[in-house]
């Protein structure tokens, strides 16, 4: 009685098994190139229509329960090669803090808008996101031609703008002021957290994690907090 013959390797299998490291990197970088690439796309297409100076812009800590709201304008340079620029939530913290550098190291224009949370309280959290953006493309030190924004536009500029659903995902200009606007941010947070350091400002950057709940109960609200958002201002837990 003879067994069943074994299945014979694959020849293919086995060479992608024993790739050298080289063709390995090779391969990342040709992945790499083609994600940056499609992520510039609308921009090229912008260039194509004759505009040559475009900015994106984008903010973070909308959802936080303390802190300010950030937002930051780039004008980066015509097809940049921008390695690791994605939406900031995509992109792990060390990774933002280099990917950040890169951008400021080659864009053509950075600027940064903030409005702190006692202005947030007064006009509302989407009218201050607009006032950070509005900010930001007033500071450049260049006009843009025309502005990408992550899914708003701003009623009182006189500019071209193009709203994009998940524009921080699909447009390269975008994403990388993301980027510069969590770093941003993230430092502005960890300056708080040494000032008022029980509600572990430099964990969750404001955030509605568990922990700064519990801080909220036990301590109430700091003078960097959200009057205006649910949970701020409940009641303390007295021991």
């Amino acid at each position: 009685m003879t067994s069943a013959a074994k299945p014979r390797a694959s020849k293919s299998g086995a060479r992608s098994r024993k790739r050298p490291p080289a063709e390995r990197l090779h391969e990342s970088l040709f992945a790499e190139l083609a994600r940056v690439a499609e992520l510039s796309a609308v921009e090229r297409r912008l260039r194509d229509f004759g505009f040559r100076c475009i900015a994106g812009t984008d903010e973070v800590g909308r959802g936080c329960l303390a802190g300010p709201v950030v937002a930051a304008c780039v004008i980066l340079e015509d097809d940049p090669t921008l390695f690791g620029v994605n939406d900031s939530k995509l992109v792990d913290h060390d990774d933002r803090l280099s990917v950040c550098r890169l951008i400021l190291r080659r864009a053509r224009a950075v600027s940064i808008g903030i409005v702190e949370a006692s202005t947030i309280d007064r006009i509302n959290i989407l009218r201050a996101s607009k006032h950070a953006m509005l900010q930001c493309v007033d500071d450049l030190s260049i006009r843009p031609d025309v502005l990408l924004l992550d899914a708003v536009t701003l009623e009182t500029l006189e500019m071209p703008q193009i709203p994009l659903i998940a524009g921080d995902r699909r447009c390269i200009s975008i994403a990388a002021a993301s980027i510069v606007a969590k770093v941003y941010r993230d430092s502005l947070m960890d300056a708080y957290h040494e000032c008022y350091p029980v509600y572990g400002f430099g964990h969750h950057r404001g955030y509605a994690t568990e922990e700064h709940q519990a801080a909220l109960r036990v301590y109430g609200p700091s003078p960097i907090h959200r009057h205006s958002f649910v949970g701020v201002d409940e009641p303390r837990k007295l021991f």
